[in-house]
């Protein structure tokens, strides 16, 4: 059945309304009545009363703070458009404050100097020992066009919630998206003279055997390399290149450690060091090191390299066409729309104007086409190409990246490259979201009964501190309580337990003071680690650092929570999933040292590898399809198919368990991943229970979010 047409909720709607509306939709869509016994349902909801005042929670652990801000307040700059000058001349514009509804600004605190995180983590010890158990930026630009300011996040209400997590879980979010790079200046780069010395054939890369992609499967072992990551970082985009670098570093994780550095700071014979080599060319003719250039031609080790800048290796490499089997043509800007890899269609976001580099085989025998691209009128074009050692992406995978994205393509041929004996295997996850001292233990029990009698493992993200400062959902009075006060609740997390559940924290009270942050100020409804607002667009924005943000607030925080669970007689998890999956880089940190497991998509920004001031304006979210030891050096549980959402909200569309599975069948391709998504409890058993019989169809196997180690 078709989805109902439903308007997004307006900015100022509570998770009770939407509540009502998702059990109306839920209503209709599983013929659970007629239209009126559908709406008798949403006639139970009531709008809570915001009062015009609130003060501020006396809680400890948060921050003070008395500034309340109307969530459907636009920041003036963010709503703006402008039309700048050609890529090569465009500088990035400074993102504006926000301004509260009284024109009073709510300043996030100042960017801190962080240390650059340039080589792999090491992941301290954690310095709470814990007993027991074994969710952005400027969308910047749309082709050569900067995109007006603003970005669609996450947000959540116990009714909100599901639309809200998807606003800032899902990575579909325009704004969480990188963009691609500027459209070169020239469709057919310069072809060039040569300043090397010519390079003798016993030293070419591309004689080198093949790697055999999967054709002895043995058990899964994922391997111990070392890759050091070039990335460009001149002209007014050049921040892009550090971000994508942060991408292409958690991935490679997967293998190993790793080292990025700019490209421009690369010395002669660097690459010895590593085990394999990654160059992201994400700036039109960034003037590469000759020494960089002399040792990828002649060297033995694996290289990756993505879209710009080939025409310089060529250049110092006169037969680079005749012993590679393949060569480059000049830019295509047609209308991509997928890429087809292991005989799935990947999609490829329309918006992505950036282009493919073309290429062209003229030896089969020493180079294959690993991936093609598809154009609408259904015509190809290579995507990704190897040769010998040699890995040629003819754009970067990581802008506009969509669920059921092509950078699924480029996270498995990863393991062609670092570990191709890898068998294949397919394991599932399933997160129960959302659950705090306000839960209903009969929904609790229900999935609980349901996720048991299929022999499914689970998760359950509990925040143990319900906070409503400003009574939105209790006629304007304050309320606030813990879960040692709701019995039935703990019992039923402990039922839970007993069913194959295992609990994880997700945040303390997932809320911050009495902000509207951007909703309501209530537990479930808000972010707890960062602030956002909803601007004019009713798109949700990150702002910044919540005011008072340090790694000692953040541990002060987390550990308010831990013993919260202490008191109610739970064991203390020991995984941590930050509320809405955003938190600051010393949030980060302190999550680190405190949980050896986090359970989401990071949120990465600017400055982290290049050792500046942390750059809030430039952010980037990123789903994983496999585990890994992400650039904070936390090893990251993957969630990479969403959730259910039955109704569009915050300019996103509603998420069907059909929608899920969608993107369940496209991770197949990947060798040894996951299929993981999360579920609210308020939806009922039927969805949920669709989704897990159809992900164990396809081949998925369920497993215990405690149990997995790589």
């Amino acid at each position: 059945m078709r989805p109902l047409e439903l308007h997004p909720t307006h900015p100022g709607s509570t998770r009770k309304l939407k509540a009502g509306l998702a059990r109306l939709t839920l209503a209709l869509l599983l013929g659970a009545g007629t239209h009126a016994s559908a709406q008798r349902l949403l006639d139970r909801e009531q709008r809570p009363a915001v009062p015009a005042e609130a003060k501020p929670l006396a809680d400890p652990p948060a921050a003070p703070l008395a500034l309340k801000r109307s969530p459907g307040d636009a920041s003036q700059a963010s709503a703006a458009a402008a039309k700048p000058a050609p890529p090569e001349e465009t500088v990035p514009r400074e993102a504006a404050p926000a301004q509260t509804s009284d024109s009073e600004p709510v300043a996030p605190a100042s960017p801190a100097r962080e240390p650059a995180l340039t080589e792999q983590p090491t992941r301290a010890e954690p310095t709470l020992r814990m007993p027991g158990r074994v969710e952005p930026a400027l969308p910047w630009m749309v082709g050569t066009e900067l995109a007006p300011e603003g970005r669609s996040a996450p947000t959540s209400t116990r009714g909100n919630q599901a639309a809200a997590d998807t606003s800032a879980k899902l990575g579909a979010a325009r704004s969480s998206q990188l963009p691609a790079p500027p459209r070169p200046p020239r469709l057919v780069p310069e072809r060039r003279s040569a300043r090397l010395a010519p390079l003798v054939d016993s030293e070419a890369f591309a004689v080198l055997p093949a790697l055999s992609p999967e054709a002895t499967l043995v058990a899964p072992a994922i391997a111990s390399g070392n890759t050091l990551i070039l990335y460009d970082a001149s002209g007014s985009w050049g921040f892009l290149g550090e971000l994508y670098a942060q991408q292409t570093a958690n991935l490679v994780s997967r293998f190993g450690t790793w080292k990025a550095a700019p490209v421009s700071s690369y010395v002669a014979g660097q690459m010895s060091a590593y085990t394999a080599v990654v160059y992201i060319g994400s700036t039109y003719d960034e003037p590469l090191p000759l020494a960089f250039l002399a040792d990828v031609r002649a060297t033995a080790l694996p290289v990756v390299w993505m879209y710009d800048n080939i025409w310089q290796l060529t250049a110092e490499y006169a037969s680079f066409a005749t012993t590679t089997g393949w060569t480059w043509s000049g830019f295509d800007f047609g209308s991509f729309t997928g890429v087809s890899y292991k005989g799935t269609q990947l999609d490829r976001d329309l918006l992505n104007a950036g282009g493919l580099m073309g290429t062209v085989i003229s030896d089969p025998g020493r180079a294959q086409v690993l991936a093609t691209a598809t154009r609408s009128d259904g015509t190809t074009a290579p995507w990704a190409v190897q040769s010998g050692k040699f890995y040629y992406f003819s754009e970067i995978p990581f802008s506009y990246v969509t669920p059921n994205d092509r950078y699924l393509a480029f996270a498995d041929l990863l393991y062609s490259i670092y570990a191709p004996a890898t068998a294949t295997r397919h394991r599932a996850l399933v997160r129960i979201e959302d659950v705090g001292p306000d839960a209903d233990p009969a929904e609790l029990k229900a999935v609980a009964d349901a996720l048991y009698s299929r022999r499914a493992p689970f998760s359950v993200a509990v925040y143990p501190a319900y906070r409503d400062p400003n009574g939105a959902y209790n006629g304007g009075v304050a309320t606030s309580y813990d879960l040692a006060s709701k019995p039935a609740v703990v019992s039923a997390l402990k039922y839970m337990q007993s069913r194959g559940g295992t609990l994880l924290m997700h945040g303390y009270t997932h809320q911050f003071s009495n902000l509207l942050n951007p909703y309501t100020g209530t537990s479930a409804d808000d972010f707890e680690f960062y602030i956002a607002h909803i601007d004019a667009a009713n798109n949700v924005v990150y702002d910044g650092p919540v005011p008072g943000d340090s790694q000692t607030w953040a541990t002060s925080r987390i550990k308010a929570g831990t013993s919260a669970f202490t008191k109610a007689g739970l064991t203390v998890p020991t995984i941590f999933e930050p509320p809405h999956y955003a938190a600051s880089v010393a949030d980060y940190k302190a999550i680190l040292a405190l949980f050896p497991k986090r359970y989401d998509r990071g949120l990465y920004f600017g400055g982290i590898l290049s050792g500046g001031a942390i750059d809030y304006a430039h952010l980037n979210g990123q789903f994983f399809p496999y585990p890994v030891r992400d650039i904070y050096g936390s090893f990251v549980l993957p969630e990479n198919l969403g959730n259910v959402e039955p109704v569009p909200f915050n300019n996103h569309p509603a998420r069907l368990p059909a929608d899920i599975l969608t993107t369940g069948q496209k991770n197949l391709v990947i060798r040894d991943g996951f299929a993981s998504f999360f579920y609210h409890p308020y939806l009922g058993t039927t969805m949920l229970t669709q989704i897990v019989d159809g992900l164990k169809a396809q081949g998925w196997t369920f497993v215990a979010a405690g149990s997995i180690t790589n």
